[in-house]
Order: C-alpha cells, then sequence, then structure tokens
C-alpha cells in the first residue's frame, strides 16, 4: 500500500524545521483533501549569526546543521515519508558560501536543497493559510532574518527578523528602536495590506501563542486561528521582558534559545501591526514548508 506522508525541510536564518504530513479529505467538506501534519520537528540553527557577524556560514555551524539534516533523514526513514522539497531562506539568500552548505545538506538528508526569494516564500506562506483559512487575509511570516507579508496578489519580503534584531540590539531593543523603524518603513510600501484579517505565521507566533496560552507541549490545534489583541500582545510582551533571561528560558515555547530573540519578535510584530492598522490577529501553525507541500497554481 502506497504511504501517503509527504515531507519537506525549512532551513531558516534561526531554525529548521521539518514537517510530516499527509492530505487526507476535510472534515468539513468530504470533496476536499486537507493537508494534516503528522510530525513536526525544530532544531535551531542559527545561520543568521554567522550572516550577520561575517558574511558566510562558518565551518562550525555547517557541521552542525549536516547533524541535524541526519537527524531529519533518520526520521524521515523511520517512517516511510517521501520527501518533496528541501527549502533555504534569507541567511542562505545572503550567504557568500551557499554553494558549500547546499552541498553538505545534500549530501545529509540525501536531497539537494533549493535557496527561495523572498517573494516565494512569501508566496508560498500565504498558499499554506489560504487553504485553510479562505482567501480574504494578510499573511506575516517573522522568521530569524527576514519578514514575508503576502496578500496573495502582491508580496514582499522585509530584511528585518527577530534574530537580526537581536543581534543589532540585544533582547530587548532600546531608544533607538523607534528610529530603526521609522527608517525601515521609509523603504517599504503596505499597499494592499492594511485593514485586513490579519495571520502571523513563524517562530515569534508559534512561541507568543504557547506563553498566552500556557502549553508546555506544542498542539497546532489549540494554536491554529488563535485570536489576540495588540493589548493581549503589549501584556505578553510586558510579563516576558519583566522576567529574568534565567526565567525567561522557562516559559513554554521558548526553550532552545528562543527566549533570546522572542522580544524583539515581539517589538517588531508590534511595530508591524500597527503600520497595518489592525486592532487584532489571528496565529496559524502554517507555513513555508505546508506551502511546499501543495501543487504549484497556474499562473493568472
Amino acid at each position: 500500500m502506497e504511504n501517503k506522508l509527504q515531507a519537506t525541510v525549512d532551513i531558516g536564518s534561526h531554525s529548521c524545521i521539518l514537517l510530516i504530513a499527509a492530505f487526507e479529505p476535510d472534515e468539513t467538506d468530504a470533496t476536499k483533501m486537507k493537508l494534516v501534519p503528522k510530525l513536526q520537528k525544530v532544531e535551531i540553527c542559527r545561520l543568521g549569526e554567522d550572516i550577520y557577524e561575517q558574511g558566510s556560514i562558518t565551518e562550525e555551524r555547517i557541521q552542525e546543521l549536516s547533524r541535524i539534516m541526519t537527524k531529519f533523514r533518520m526520521d524521515l526513514h523511520a517512517l516511510g515519508a517521501d520527501l518533496k522539497a528541501v527549502a533555504m531562506t534569507e541567511a542562505m539568500r545572503r550567504a557568500s558560501n551557499p554553494d558549500q552548505v547546499i552541498e553538505a545538506v545534500e549530501k545529509a538528508i540525501w536531497v539537494k536543497p533549493r535557496i527561495i526569494s523572498g517573494e516565494e516564500e512569501a508566496n508560498l506562506t500565504f498558499r499554506s493559510v489560504r487553504e485553510w483559512h479562505g482567501n480574504d487575509l494578510v499573511t506575516i511570516d517573522i522568521g530569524g532574518g527576514s519578514t514575508e507579508i503576502s496578500n496573495g496578489d502582491r508580496s514582499i519580503s522585509i530584511p528585518v527578523g527577530a534574530l537580526k534584531l537581536f543581534k543589532a540590539m540585544g533582547p530587548i531593543p532600546g531608544p533607538e528602536y523607534k528610529k530603526f523603524v521609522k527608517e525601515t518603513f521609509k523603504e517599504v510600501s503596505f499597499k494592499g495590506f492594511t485593514k485586513k484579517q490579519i495571520y502571523l505565521i513563524g517562530g515569534t507566533g508559534t512561541a507568543l501563542a504557547m506563553v498566552y496560552l500556557d502549553k508546555a507541549q506544542f498542539d497546532y490545534k489549540a494554536i491554529e486561528g488563535l485570536e489576540l489583541s495588540l493589548a493581549d500582545l503589549e501584556a505578553v510582551t510586558t510579563r516576558i521582558s519583566n522576567l529574568s533571561k534565567e526565567l525567561r528560558a522557562m516559559l513554554p515555547g521558548l526553550e532552545n534559545g528562543r527566549s533570546d530573540v522572542i522580544i524583539c519578535g515581539l517589538f517588531w510584530l508590534k511595530s508591524l501591526l500597527e503600520k497595518l492598522r489592525v486592532e487584532s490577529f489571528k496565529i496559524s501553525t502554517a507555513g513555508l514548508r505546508f506551502g511546499l507541500l501543495y501543487p504549484p497554481e497556474e499562473k493568472k
């Protein structure tokens, strides 16, 4: 019997994510197929740190990435899943030694990775959310090194992420943050994105949801579609900021280095939401790794 399990790997600036999923009949419409996650694993890689500090991925970091990819390959083989795609994003878009990293990843996971553009990343992320929640929405994907925004018709990538902000400003942004945001937004057009239903994607959103819900374990059903107000965001940000580094790392969803960058990610999220002129937003556990599994759409 054919194994229906399909998989993708998303290699980002802060973390690597393995998704194993299957297309199953939609519970609300048996004529449609819905992509259902079966296994998701996150490993912190912090490729963006090397990019920020020296512009290339170090040998030590490449070895760690290879170790992560080998672990993912073992999971894939144990479950008999078919690895459909391995995508690399902002850190690799900027790396001066991409061929070296690509070769190491392919050797470890047996599939050649592909560096995708920021616009393609935004399109695939929007597709993943649209399949679950419909068309009339805007997605924000805050990663370690970049942020992608899409409404389905227009997609942009801003070279700002939680890890990048952390490296520039430390765990809690200071007075210089307002000037940074003002200068960054001068270069960005938000036409077509304002006053829409916002869905937040990525590690920042997932961590925010887990802290807000006090969920010790990742539970995509509890997090998917969770709606928060700007006041909720402010309350969680204040709560996290008032904790010591050690206590912050003990909060649900902030393990494996996420506690270092989360406050920067939340500051950046608030700035984006204010610019988009919304009072609330929803969180989705979908993202690039899901979008990679859907068949390509015909170009309009």
